[in-house]
């Protein structure tokens, strides 16, 4: 609370707002009156006294503090001398001498004092201060004040309460997530934790990921959403799912930022409740069973030292299997991470004491995926069961394998410095290549192995375990079925890629990205038919960052949904006005990423944009690469026949770098194979660079289909690609892709210029 109070306090202060231009300003502002608001239903809900003291006086305080202090309204208070709300001058003295020693130390002070009413009559109260900035006391200090008058002969008992509050307080792990039309605008790490998403990757997302499917997802909008416009809170129970679709049973409260406006968003508090529900079960199962017993032996008058022992074995193994449940994998019986925790933290005790390495890795299954969706959750169950007991039979006694959950595994090491780590990860590749027998299947898996160390890499599990992470990923990204071990240049890409998601969040919004455009010239005609739309980001501290780099970032992170749908948008509008302004109509070609491809609204989507822009559908021509078309080519084929009755055109990019098979590329009837550049790169030079630019070029004509050559950059190669009869081009012989204005005074001089 204290924390919450000094952020309120700083907002509110002029001295942290820059002046800048206008309609950022106003913006700045518009969020800081939003901020105020929701604090402001904190300190109105709260059940104790807060208030800013400044320069001896009242600057702000809750309608709480007015009240413990006998005034009607909080303005009553406001100006008032701090000196005023003590009995005495001597006590407030005192006070002021026994906390600002405190206080300047940065910690909090507390205690508790009498105090004055404004009636005169004294009351103890309970005091907790702070100061906003210790090195200068002349900011003021923030104090939560709590009417304990009626609880001081109730003390003993309230201490009790206190202390077991405390513990359910500490341990709790409470999510907590703000959503605005059901759309995350900011949540704690607690709440990312429990469902199992990394730092900010859930901001800007809908509230559907964490719901098992679309049918709950509409039924909780309609359990809380009504009490929500009734003015109401909402508090229940729901059956939710984490990132890798595990299901957490959560005990979810609700309320509305602003009752009177609910376009202000909502407050959610998440609790994982699963554990005690399936604790409760347990619980409740061994009750009726004990209950039974009881009254079995009841009816039979007599107990023999056989059932009072045969009871006392029951109990014992139903509170053993609880324990059970509480510290190991419900699969594979091996230590969940609770489990492994505690063992971490006395494995790092030790090594710290006798001066010893500890390596921790991470294990995860290479496209362990396919095999759930080809086979069926249960035999890759039992793929992880038999993983399970290889994993455990590779290991030392002493050593400790969990499992994290889904494919992912963690091995504890202790005693073990790098040479040893790399010896034991090399015998879990080995083991793992060993085929599994699963009734009639045969199945081979491959993991792809993290290590870190102790101290080097970190002292906790949760360094320790981030960056084995880390290095796992890094594992995959080198082919898979291998180990890799945490280094500097891992951490310096994984801080690199944390800074450009957080950027490209707000990258959108902030008017960082551009489209430039690259003409496309006829060979038939020599004119300009067509112009392909490419992104751009200039970020005003990184610079221009490349396509290469942040395109994958945004696929990852979800952002391509909302990019490529204004890329799509801004490309059409740009186009519409050109053909207004009297430029003769051309082809704007846009990329398509495969996570925008096999989004289910693409097709409406784009209809939706064409129609708002008034632009007919033939001018609009989607380009997608070989590579997103053949991952699953039954429904690209659906998605591009959907397409091409709009009207919509569909071209297949970087042709040629895939697998495609011919039957498929048929069945596409798309309207355009891209030849790319790597093969138009040599082909006045490379004979087999020529054959296959031929061979392609023939084949999309024997198809029907137009070409295009992306990348010339030669007469040499243009009259090559003329001779064979190739339909249109691109690239840096004509133009670089230019902005807006430059792409208009190209278009300007195309009249005067011969191919």
């Amino acid at each position: 609370m204290q924390n919450f109070l000094l952020d309120l306090t700083s907002c509110m202060s002029v001295k942290n707002f820059p002046y800048e231009a206008s309609p950022l300003r106003q913006g700045a502002m518009e969020k800081l009156r939003l901020a105020l608001q929701e604090q402001q239903v904190v300190l109105d809900s709260a059940g104790i006294g807060i208030a800013f003291i400044k320069g001896r006086a009242v600057i702000r305080c809750n309608q709480r503090f007015a009240e413990i202090y006998g005034y009607a309204q909080m303005q009553d208070v406001l100006g008032k001398s701090s000196r005023s709300l003590y009995p005495d001058d001597e006590a407030f003295r005192a006070l002021g001498e026994a906390a600002y020693s405190v206080m300047a130390t940065g910690a909090p002070y507390k205690a508790e004092v009498r105090m004055r009413r404004c009636d005169g009559k004294l009351f103890w109260t309970h005091l907790t201060g702070k100061l906003v900035n210790p090195a200068d006391t002349d900011q003021g200090s923030i104090w939560i004040v709590d009417d304990i008058n009626e609880q001081k002969d109730a003390q003993d008992q309230l201490q009790s309460v206190l202390i077991e509050q405390g513990l359910i307080l500490d341990n709790a792990m409470v999510g907590i997530v703000f959503l605005h039309d059901r759309k995350v605008t900011r949540c704690n790490s607690s709440f990312e934790k429990l469902f199992g998403y990394g730092p900010g990757e859930l901001d800007g997302s809908s509230s559907r990921q964490w719901y098992l499917n679309d049918a709950d997802w509409l039924e909780a909008g309609q359990r809380c959403y009504a009490p929500f416009a009734a003015g109401q809170a909402f508090e229940g129970e729901m059956l939710l799912c984490k990132k890798d679709g595990t299901a957490i049973c959560c005990e979810v409260r609700a309320k509305t930022i602003d009752s009177h406006d609910l376009s202000q968003g909502s407050i959610w508090i998440t609790m994982d409740i699963t554990a005690r529900k399936q604790a409760e079960k347990e619980l409740l199962r061994a009750q009726s069973d004990l209950e039974k017993l009881v009254e079995i032996r009841t009816l039979e008058l007599s107990h023999t030292v056989m059932k009072l022992e045969r009871k006392a074995a029951e109990q014992k193994e139903a509170e053993a299997h609880i324990q059970r449940l509480a510290h190991f994998d419900s699969l594979t019986g091996l230590p969940n991470r609770i489990l492994l925790n505690d063992r971490c933290q006395h494995a790092l005790s030790v090594a710290q004491r006798a001066g010893q390495s500890v390596a921790l890795m991470f294990l995860d299954l290479d496209h362990f995926k396919s095999v759930n969706d080809s086979l069926g959750h249960r035999v890759g169950d039992e793929v992880l069961v038999l993983l399970a007991n290889r994993l455990r039979d590779v290991v030392r006694e002493q050593d400790t394998v969990s499992r994290l959950g889904g494919d992912e595994f963690i091995l504890l090491l202790p005693e073990t410095d790098a040479a040893g780590a790399a010896h034991v990860a090399e015998k879990l590749l080995l083991t793992a290549l060993i085929p599994f027998q699963i009734e009639q299947h045969e199945l081979t898996v491959t993991p792809s192995i993290g290590i870190a160390l102790y101290p080097r890499d970190g002292t906790d599990l949760d360094t320790l375990s981030k960056c084995a992470d880390a290095a796992m990923y890094r594992a995959k990204a080198d082919g898979r079925n291998n180990f890799r071990f945490f280094t500097t240049e891992i951490q310096a890409h994984s801080d690199r890629t944390l800074l450009l998601v957080n950027a490209l969040r707000r990258a959108l919004e902030r008017g960082q990205l551009a489209l430039h455009y690259q003409p496309q010239i006829s060979l038939a005609t020599g004119q300009t038919v067509g112009a392909e739309a490419l992104l751009r980001w200039q970020h005003p501290e990184l610079g221009n960052v490349s396509p290469a780099e942040f395109i994958p970032i945004a696929e990852s992170s979800g952002l391509i949904l909302p990019i490529g749908e204004w890329v799509i948008r801004t490309a059409v509008n740009q186009l519409a006005t050109w053909v207004a302004n009297g430029m003769a109509p051309i082809t704007m070609a846009v990329n398509l990423s495969a996570v925008q491809f096999r989004h289910a609204d693409l097709p409406q989507l784009v209809s939706d944009i064409l129609e708002e822009a008034g632009l007919p559908a033939d001018l609009l021509e989607l380009e997608l690469t070989e590579g997103v078309a053949m991952t699953d080519p039954l429904g690209a084929i659906a998605v591009m026949d959907d397409l091409r009755q709009r009207g919509v055109r569909m071209s297949i990019d970087d042709f040629g770098t895939g697998y495609s098979s011919l039957s498929y590329l048929k069945r596409f009837q798309v309207y355009k194979l891209k030849i790319d550049q790597s093969f138009v790169r040599d082909i006045t030079e490379d004979p087999e660079d020529k054959a296959i630019v031929g061979a392609i070029i023939s084949m999309a004509t024997s198809l029907g289909m137009q070409t295009i050559a992306e990348g010339v950059e030669s007469e040499g190669q243009l009259e090559f690609l003329r001779a064979r009869g190739c339909t249109e081009v691109q690239g840096y012989y004509f133009s670089r892709p230019v902005p807006t204005a430059a792409f208009e005074d190209y278009i300007r001089q195309d009249a005067h210029r011969t191919v």
